[in-house]
């Protein structure tokens, strides 16, 4: 989506009272780096995130928000060097390990909690006894209008307000170069899947499906770490349709990546009890997936990460 259709997409009263106002849409920052739609976005890849205006202006009220450009793949603000090498795969982070964290917890603790905004995410059908390879892709999008395809964008009626983007709660951390220039960067929240979603994957990112918990959730100086934590849970709203495996490669940025395909084998179904052990994270990897710095204690219960050879996650 262009950036005008997103701020349209994400109008909100600053009170109960005010009239609705699309966010402030800021492109300064990011070493110079744009958004750019994108039918396949990646890992270090620009996207359009919702944040508290207190971030930037720190008179604003703690309803304001803005709306920022930053790059999927968190790089912790301590890291020295090129931006690009800080050897971390930080494009999710699981909840249940976030507060202890020695990655993910100084941003929590500082209020850098965001919300990432996209038409929807590729998610792949991870089964026992399927290959990487041949693991069936799914677009997974908020529910729409009756008269909304989400596949085509004629249907979507911006000017009476577009459709229901998905919104996910993240972290940002926010990196500075030699020079003085700000990278901001996030990473998205993930935990165990409910019964829904499980037909498909055993994680799932942290959604938020109400104006409410967007609200409660960038609004850091009302709503404590705990209690915004305790908000976070898996979505039963959300719907999926298969699409092809164009959207296994990267590089393929074609609008044909989330068309709906039909067919009998693109039906998800039930996972046997006890064999749904294959991890495999929701948004695009293109390398190892480890989540926490290499020096940070695993439990014995954490699944291994990802190899590169498994299917890539998107988003859109």
């Amino acid at each position: 989506m262009l950036c005008r259709e997103i701020q349209h997409c994400c109008k909100y009263r600053r009170t109960p009272e005010s009239k609705s106002v699309p966010p402030e849409y800021r492109n300064e920052f990011n070493c110079g780096r744009k958004y750019s739609p994108s039918y396949n976005i990646a890992p270090t890849d620009i996207t359009p995130v919702l944040a508290s205006a207190i971030h930037f202006d720190d008179q604003a009220a703690s309803t304001e928000r803005v709306i920022v450009p930053m790059m999927w793949s968190m790089v912790p603000s301590w890291h020295k060097g090129d931006y690009r090498r800080h050897g971390l795969t930080t494009n999710n982070c699981r909840l249940e390990g976030l507060v202890m964290s020695k990655l993910y917890s100084p941003p929590l603790n500082a209020g850098q909690r965001c919300v990432i905004l996209c038409e929807g995410f590729y998610e792949w059908q991870t089964t026992k006894k399927d290959k990487a390879s041949e693991r069936q892709a799914f677009f997974v999008h908020m529910p729409q209008n009756e008269a909304v395809r989400m596949e085509d964008k004629s249907t979507w009626n911006l000017s009476k307000g577009g459709i229901t983007l998905l919104k996910i709660a993240g972290l940002f951390d926010i990196w500075v170069n030699e020079n003085g220039d700000k990278l901001y960067s996030y990473t998205i929240i993930t935990f165990e899947s409910n019964e829904k979603f499980s037909t498909i994957h055993h994680r799932i990112p942290a959604i938020l499906e109400t104006e409410e918990e967007v609200t409660a959730w960038l609004d850091f100086r009302h709503v404590g770490v705990n209690q915004a934590l305790n908000m976070l849970k898996p979505s039963d709203s959300i719907q999926w349709y298969a699409v092809s495996n164009l959207v296994n490669n990267s590089r393929n940025k074609s609008e044909q990546c989330n068309k709906p395909i039909s067919h009998k084998e693109s039906e998800p179904k039930s996972p046997t009890k006890g064999k749904n052990k294959i991890m495999q994270s929701w948004l695009i990897v293109q390398k190892r997936n480890t989540e926490e710095p290499a020096h940070e204690n695993k439990t014995p219960s954490e699944e291994p990460p990802e190899k590169k050879q498994r299917p890539d996650d998107e988003i859109k």
